[in-house]
C-alpha cells in the first residue's frame, strides 16, 4: 500500500486524522502530499497525508551547503529552491541534504570526501539526487549514512575512523548498504561516530571511540556495529561531538562519552564509556539533540531542558554559566523540538515559532545580524516553522517550514 501511494498528490483537505501534529504548523489548505511515514515519526510504512513543506536555510555557506548557487553567508532564512514536497532533511558541517515525498535524497554543499553521494567529490551549491526510497537521512562533517524505505541502512562520504560502519576505513563518493540487515529504525551522527536503533530496541554504535561515545565500556574504535549492553527499551537517540544521548521507552535519559563540561548532565565533568541514567525522571519525551558540547530534550510537559558548555549562551539560560545537569530555559510548556549546533541552539514551539540563541558569528541564528545571545530569540514572526536539521559541528540552520 505504501509504493502505490507514496508520491501522489492530494488536493483536498485531509481528515482529522491526518492533519499535522508534532509542531508541523497546523496548516489544513493547499496541495497535501501523500508520502511513507518517516521512522522518525514512530516506524510506520503505511501512508500519510503531509502538508506542503519548503526548505529554509541560513548561516556559514563556504562550501554552498545553504543550497543558494553560491557560497555567500546568509544571516536571515533564504528558501532553498521553490519546491514545497520536502519531508525530512539533515545538516552536516559542510553538507546538507534532503528527503522529497516521493522518497528521492538531495544533497549539496562540500563533495571533496564523497559525503554528497553523487558519485563525485566535487562540491554542489545546489541540490544534486541521490537514489529513491529513502525514509531517514543523517550527516556528520563530511558523511552520510541514511535508512531506506525496506529498513536498509546505507553509508557514503569520510570513513578515516570506520564512521561509516563498513569493516574499513575506505571513502565513498556513492551509497554502500551497511550489513544486510533490514530492521534499521533510526540513526544519528556525532563526530566521526555513530548511533543506531534497530526496530527490536537494540542500540548500536561504531566509529571513533577515544572518549567512550560508543558505550562500550572501552575506547576503541570499531568500524562495524557494536550493540551497546542487551536492552531492547532504546526509542530514541542523540550525538554530540563526542557523546551520546538516548531516551528509553519508559522515559529515562541516559547519556555517556566526553563529559569535560558537564554536557553529559550528569552533575559532573568525568567522561562516562558505558551508559549512565541522568537524574531519576521518567518524563524525557521527546527527540534529544546535542551541540558541540552541550544538550537538549523537551520533557512532556513541553518545557525545554538544556546543560552543558555555554560559552556563547548555547544553553540559553541567559548566562555564560556551564551546566553539568539540566536546566530550564524559560518557563514555556509548548516547546516541541530542540536542535543543538556547534555553540547555538534551536527550538520549535507547538505554535510553529522558531527560537534561536548562542554563538551568531556567521549568522546562524538567522536575526539578521551577527550578534550572539544567550537566551531564545525568535526567528522573524512566523508560525509556519514545523522541522529542524543539524549536527554538532553545524554551522548553518536547515528548517522546514510549512505552507
Amino acid at each position: 500500500m505504501g509504493s502505490r501511494f507514496k508520491g501522489g498528490v492530494v488536493s483536498a483537505t485531509p481528515p482529522t486524522i491526518n492533519s499535522p501534529t508534532d509542531g508541523e504548523g497546523g496548516s489544513t489548505s493547499g496541495v497535501w502530499y501523500m508520502t511513507d511515514v518517516t521512522q522518525e515519526e514512530g516506524g510506520s510504512t503505511w501512508p500519510k497525508l503531509v502538508p506542503p513543506r519548503e526548505q529554509w536555510a541560513w548561516g556559514r555557506n563556504q562550501n554552498g551547503q545553504l543550497g543558494q548557487g553560491d557560497t555567500t553567508d546568509y544571516s536571515s532564512p533564504v528558501q532553498v529552491g521553490e519546491l514545497t514536497n520536502w519531508k525530512a532533511s539533515a545538516g552536516g558541517q559542510y553538507i546538507s541534504a534532503a528527503i522529497k515525498t516521493d522518497g528521492t535524497l538531495w544533497t549539496w554543499g562540500a563533495g571533496a570526501s564523497g559525503g554528497l553521494g553523487d558519485g563525485t567529490t566535487a562540491n554542489k551549491s545546489s541540490p544534486v539526487q541521490v537514489g529513491t526510497d529513502w525514509a531517514t537521512v543523517t550527516q556528520m562533517r563530511n558523511s552520510t549514512l541514511a535508512i531506506k524505505t525496506n529498513g536498509t541502512l546505507w553509508a557514503w562520504g569520510a570513513n578515516g575512523l570506520g564512521q561509516l560502519g563498513l569493516n574499513n576505513t575506505t571513502y565513498y563518493s556513492s551509497p554502500v548498504q551497511v550489513g544486510a540487515l533490514t530492521t534499521w529504525l533510526k540513526v544519528s551522527c556525532g563526530l566521526y561516530f555513530v548511533t543506531a536503533i534497530k526496530t527490536d530496541g537494540t542500540l548500536w554504535a561504531w566509529g571513533k571511540n577515544t572518549q567512550g561515545q560508543l558505550g562500550q565500556g572501552n575506547t576503541t574504535h570499531t568500524s562495524s556495529p557494536v550493540q551497546i549492553g542487551a536492552l531492547t527499551t532504546w526509542s530514541q537517540l542523540g550525538d554530540g561531538t563526542q557523546s551520546s544521548f538516548a531516551i528509553k521507552t519508559d522515559g529515562t535519559l541516559w547519556a555517556w562519552g566526553r563529559n569535560n563540561y558537564g554536557q553529559l548532565g550528569d552533575g559532573s565533568t568525568t567522561d562516562r564509556s558505558s551508559p549512565v541514567q541522568i537524574g531519576s525522571l521518567t518524563t524525557w519525551g521527546q527527540l534529544v539533540s546535542a551541540g558541540q558540547y552541550h544538550c537538549g530534550v523537551v520533557k512532556t510537559d513541553g518545557t525545554l531542558w538544556t546543560w552543558g558548555r555555554n560559552n556563547y549562551g548555547q544553553v540559553g539560560d541567559g548566562s555564560t554559566t556551564n551546566r553539568s545537569s539540566p536546566v530550564q530555559i524559560g518557563s514555556l510548556t509548548t516547546w516541541s523540538r530542540f536542535r543543538g549546533a556547534k555553540h547555538s541552539s534551536m527550538g520549535l514551539t507547538t505554535g510553529g515559532t522558531l527560537w534561536a540563541w548562542g554563538y551568531n558569528n556567521r549568522g546562524q541564528l538567522g536575526q539578521g545580524n551577527t550578534t550572539s545571545y544567550s537566551s531564545p530569540v525568535q526567528v522573524g514572526a512566523l508560525t509556519t516553522w514545523s522541522k529542524l536539521a543539524g549536527q554538532p559541528e553545524s554551522e548553518h540552520a536547515l528548517v522546514t517550514k510549512t505552507v
